[in-house]
């Protein structure tokens, strides 16, 4: 991939997709070299390192230890998630099962409408802000002020309603070449197929509707489709003054057409981008996100209307064929979005289940319309949707953490541009040019706002406490290791950054010991990244991301490497999307940072996954890598011509 791709005309698409036909031509090893010059006195490791054969064979099965819930079922659940991750890993012999080539016939349809559902205009804005002067009282906030605080809270209205789809979930810009136009978004995709709907569950707002509704967000026509009423003393029992829900699902169809069963990998990376893309647009209104984590599976269907869809029976094995049912909407979750400062608040989630329960009873309007005439089911993704889903957590605790502020290392490196102007310009890059060098300052100012707990404040890294991490009810289960390239003053080489300080002590006995964990040069003390090894590793990055040269060309490549097993056995097997909707609002955050430095970034779904683990010496599942990025200096396509969003051209992608 680089996964973020256009879906071009296929006489384009070859240079870009990843399917199955390489010459799988490998050295049995590679060796990061020596090299002669060392800040530190111990000797830099270098890193032999050969990959067997059997990387591409699966790992054994969970040896579940004593889980909270020792039951049958969660074993089964379990073994059906963990059979999922093995059986779709890339290996140098053998991709992951999925299309051989792309029927373009049955593209499906990137923009699922509610066919006679009563439409409800929102308001465009500008994309740059031209008369800065009107803001005097009230500029925009800039994009690396909200790490540090947030601004005083707006009052919901159709304008900030407007402004937070506009700019989290709205068409981006129109892209045009040949006889081919398709459409980019604020929130990136897998192959630019878009998954992931929306919907908002919101309080009476002047101008949109009169009553508390349920609507579903048209990003084409930046409208919403009012679904259904709903009763009025709903969010007064439950939620602050000010707050209101958007919901997220899935359509595993529209990613499966492409990359096959490994899709549901890649939906759930989109569902991460999409939270962090909603928790930074909220922000910059003065809004706070927090997940509503308590809520099962059925109380997020009953509440997005999704219950509406007829059941899928899933097939015995992948099959060709009609099966309109495939279409349906899988829910992911729900977020509460409450004015930053309004304090604390519980939410009593048996009560809450209670209330949506009677959802179902709602007069629903609208009819999906019809994505694909033909469809696969690759029956594995919906298994493991299945063994996935969660079921009501009333225990569950709802806590609002402090706002924990990230340090402005490096204040330089951005170059003032509001939040609107970096998340709207916000694009993948297709190639890296090879040569931009970043500055280190610039580097590790990045990395400072990668970090889920902040810094400056004393606190160990692990909780999510920071922008916009903190929307995650769970503490940071994922590291990233780091490929450095090209960055001026920093040693080309391997580096970690521990994004769970709890895990570092394991991280180090789990992974290779030759590796060095030193802090490198300049670093700051609150930046818990490491130096393991030094030597030039472009040629490393490029063959363990599916050869893919965007990997080793870029001023640095990373892989996200999660806790893994212990987490699953310790939480359940509903805890394996959440794992890669960590991973996608990481990768948010380096899409952001990336452009607020003015490069560019990409990430990357298609890698080795064993050839990485064994890169690191990992051995068994209690680390996964789950999804790789690379950040650097963007080469622009000139064949390609950029059309604004609204109002786009008058035919679909």
């Amino acid at each position: 991939m680089g996964i973020r791709m256009p879906n071009l005309p296929s006489r384009f698409s070859f240079s870009f997709h990843h399917h199955h036909h390489y010459s799988l031509l490998f050295p049995s090893t590679f060796i990061l070299p020596k090299t002669s010059t060392t800040s530190s006195s111990k000797k830099p490791s270098t890193l032999t390192m050969s990959f067997s054969s059997s990387s591409s064979s699966p790992s054994p099965s969970p040896s579940i230890s004593n889980p909270k819930e020792d039951s049958d079922q969660h074993r089964q659940l379990l073994t059906q998630v963990l059979k999922y991750h093995n059986q779709t890993k890339h290996s140098f012999t053998n991709y992951a099962r999925g299309p051989h080539g792309l029927d373009w016939a049955n593209q499906p349809n990137p923009f699922r409408r509610f066919d006679s559902a009563p439409l409800l205009p929102l308001i465009h804005l500008p994309t740059h802000d031209q008369n800065p002067s009107t803001h005097e009282d009230n500029p925009p906030p800039l994009y690396s002020s909200l790490f540090c605080s947030l601004p005083s809270p707006k009052p919901i209205s159709i304008s900030t309603i407007s402004q937070l789809f506009y700019d989290s979930l709205a068409l981006s810009a129109w892209k045009t070449t040949g006889f081919s136009t398709w459409s980019l978004r604020v929130n990136p995709s897998s192959g630019n197929l878009h998954p992931t709907e929306s919907y908002i569950i919101a309080p009476p707002i002047d101008s949109l509707s009169n009553s508390p509704f349920v609507a579903h967000y048209a990003p084409k026509e930046h409208s919403l489709e009012l679904r259904a009423t709903i009763p009025s003393g709903f969010f007064p029992k439950f939620f602050p003054e000010g707050s209101f829900l958007i919901g997220f699902s899935s359509i595993f169809w529209r990613e499966a057409w492409k990359y096959g069963e490994r899709a549901f990998r890649y939906c759930n990376h989109d569902v991460g981008h999409a939270i962090a893309a909603v928790s930074m647009a909220a922000a910059g209104l003065g809004w706070d996100v927090k997940i509503l984590e308590g809520l099962g599976y059925k109380d997020l269907e009953k509440l997005m209307g999704l219950h509406k869809y007829p059941e899928f029976k899933i097939p015995a094995r992948a099959v060709k064929g009609k099966f309109s049912d495939i279409e349906f909407e899988h829910p992911d979750c729900v977020l509460v979005v409450f004015p930053n400062g309004v304090g604390e608040f519980d939410v009593n989630y048996e009560k809450l289940s209670s209330a949506i329960s009677e959802f179902s009873e709602l007069e629903w309007k609208g009819k999906p319309n019809s994505l694909s005439k033909e469809h696969v089911c690759w029956d594995i993704i919906y298994r493991t949707a299945e063994a996935a889903k969660k079921p009501l957590t009333i225990r569950n605790k709802f806590e609002i953490d402090t706002f924990g502020s990230s340090k402005l290392f490096s204040e330089g490196s951005y170059k003032g541009f509001t939040v609107r102007e970096v998340v709207r310009k916000r694009r993948s890059a297709v190639d890296m040019d090879g040569v931009h060098v970043m500055e280190r300052e610039t580097f590790y100012q990045m990395l400072l706002h990668c970090l889920p707990s902040g810094c400056g404040n004393g606190e160990k890294q692990g909780r999510q406490l920071a922008l916009p991490f903190r929307v995650l009810s769970w503490d940071a289960e994922v590291h990233a290791v780091l490929f450095v390239h090209r960055v001026a003053g920093l040693s080309k080489g391997l580096y970690f950054l521990v994004r769970n300080e709890d895990h570092f002590d394991d991280l180090k006995r789990a992974t290779n010991s030759d590796f060095k964990w030193e802090k490198p040069e300049g670093c700051p003390d609150d930046l818990p990244l490491y130096e393991l090894a030094r030597g030039d590793c472009q040629k490393l990055a490029k063959r363990i991301s599916c050869h893919q040269d965007i990997a080793g060309d870029g001023c640095f490549s990373l892989g996200m490497v999660a806790h893994f097993e212990p987490t699953l056995c310790d939480k359940s097997a509903w805890m394996y999307p959440r794992l890669f909707w960590e991973t996608g609002v990481l990768g948010q955050v380096l899409y952001l940072e990336a452009h607020a430095v003015g490069i560019s970034a990409t990430g990357i779904g298609c890698y080795f996954d064993d050839a990485v683990h064994e890169l690191l010496g990992l051995k068994g599942s209690n680390y996964q890598s789950l999804y790789h990025f690379t950040v650097g200096g963007p080469v622009l396509d000139k064949r390609i011509m950029s059309l604004p969003a609204y109002p786009g051209p008058g035919v679909d992608a």
